[in-house]
């Protein structure tokens, strides 16, 4: 773990926001003139899908995939001007929020600033020709790290940016080494102590198949070296085939309570449902009381909760990333009320600095238990997560007695050992 990772980052709350679909605009005014309404979700750090310009030659799409940059220290021109990302910045600050911006180092496109002057910083096939070490992504080319020249130029443009947001989210950052990374973190601390780093790690099975080919192919544990927090895809194919009813909950909740034992004590995680990558969450999960059990369960995580612009309105519609595709924000499903009272909720100290585990402990309910200390003087926060849509009773070995429900302020009642609980109940013992 990076030494000087803060636990409270699991604490809060990650708003990820493409521009161009965020608003009708598509610029950084149409994110701006909303700041009210994202820091009231209980928004504690924007996360920008990049802000660079998207290269022509080989683009997906109408207008190119936001990940294949042309240039790096650049402003994509039809979100706005520098001027304008910087008063995005300062607005975003003066609201008491922190703002990070995308970072794509393993590629660029085939028409990108980089491999027009350094083309000898980029991998080449056998016959010369630009390309990627693994796949086939058409639209972008791969850089070489083995020149030291590249992470040099690299570092100073995260440095160039770090005058303005609080931290990166690294692009498919296992396929980059790690010793980069961490050199990139020396960097920006010089000007931006205490940034905020977040690795899109990957799954176990794209690790080895990354190492089969001969790439580069950083773990989860490897990236915590240089990074404060990664994704929780090592688990995300479980929940995934949970919820399309391919398998249960059984793997899925094995692999989030192993993350308690194989990560280094102060890990971090960015638990989510949906991100811009994967299904929309209620594109998977249909039903409105399924998806509030859910949405607030992923909230209750040890770990950093990150959402995807739409998701507080329910918004099904499976997103492209190569066209003008808006967020559906007229959807009659909303959920901004459970996102504002589970993040007052992960707020709690104890959410940070306690032990986790979770459970099924009926079919289509979750338990999980934050707990601190030892003996009698254990505190415990307990959530119970419904996603039947109808009132279960449970067996418990809580004390009897009356609880306060945390969420909604109803009371919970304990009585010769069983509980009554609806959608989601969140008690501290």
């Amino acid at each position: 773990m990076a030494s000087d990772t803060k636990i409270d980052l699991r604490n809060q709350t990650i708003y990820s926001i493409f521009v161009r679909n965020y608003s009708p605009e598509g610029n950084f005014e149409g994110v701006r003139k909303d700041l009210d309404r994202i820091k009231d979700l209980g928004t504690d750090i924007i996360w920008l899908l990049p802000i660079q310009p998207s290269g022509k030659e080989k683009r997906k799409g109408s207008l190119g995939s936001p990940y294949a940059i042309s240039d790096y220290r650049a402003i994509n021109p039809e979100y706005g001007t520098m001027e304008d990302f910087k008063r995005l910045c300062d607005d975003v600050h003066a609201k008491g929020m922190k703002i990070i911006i995308d970072c794509v180092y393993n590629h660029t496109s085939p028409d990108s600033v980089l491999a027009k002057e350094h083309p000898d910083w980029f991998y080449h096939k056998k016959d010369g020709s630009f390309g990627n070490k693994v796949g086939d992504w058409s639209d972008v080319i791969d850089l070489d790290y083995r020149h030291k020249d590249l992470w040099k130029y690299q570092a100073e443009t995260l440095v160039m940016w770090a005058k303005y947001v609080d931290g990166f989210r690294c692009d498919v950052a296992p396929m980059v080494p790690v010793d980069f990374w961490k050199y990139a973190r020396e960097e920006v601390a010089k000007v931006r102590p205490g940034a905020i780093w977040l690795a899109e790690s990957g799954d176990p099975g794209f690790i080895r198949f990354l190492r089969s080919k001969g790439a580069v192919g950083g773990s989860d544990s490897e990236l915590y070296q240089a990074f404060d927090m990664t994704y929780d895809y090592d688990i995300y194919a479980d929940l995934r085939a949970a919820l399309l009813g391919q398998k249960d909950l059984t793997d899925y909740l094995a692999g989030l309570n192993r993350q308690e034992g194989i990560y280094p004590e102060n890990y971090v995680k960015a638990h989510f449902l949906e991100n811009h990558d994967v299904l929309r969450a209620h594109g998977m999960i249909d039903d409105p009381a399924a998806l509030r059990a859910m949405t607030a369960f992923v909230y209750f995580m040890k770990g950093a909760m990150l959402v995807y612009n739409g998701e507080e309105k329910g918004d099904a519609h499976h997103v492209t990333l190569f066209d003008k595709d808006p967020v559906d924000w007229s959807g009659d499903l909303d959920l901004t009320g459970l996102l504002k009272k589970m993040h007052e909720i992960k707020r709690l100290p104890i959410m940070a600095k306690g032990g986790y585990e979770a459970k099924e402990v009926r079919k289509g309910v979750l338990e999980a238990v934050h707990s601190l200390g030892e003996g009698d003087e254990e505190e415990q926060l307990i959530g119970i997560f419904n996603t039947t849509g109808k009132k279960q009773v449970l067996p418990t070995k809580l004390p009897e007695g009356i609880y306060k429900n945390l969420y909604d302020g109803s009371d919970v009642q304990v009585y010769e050992g069983i509980m009554r609980v609806g959608e989601i109940t969140v008690i501290k013992k």
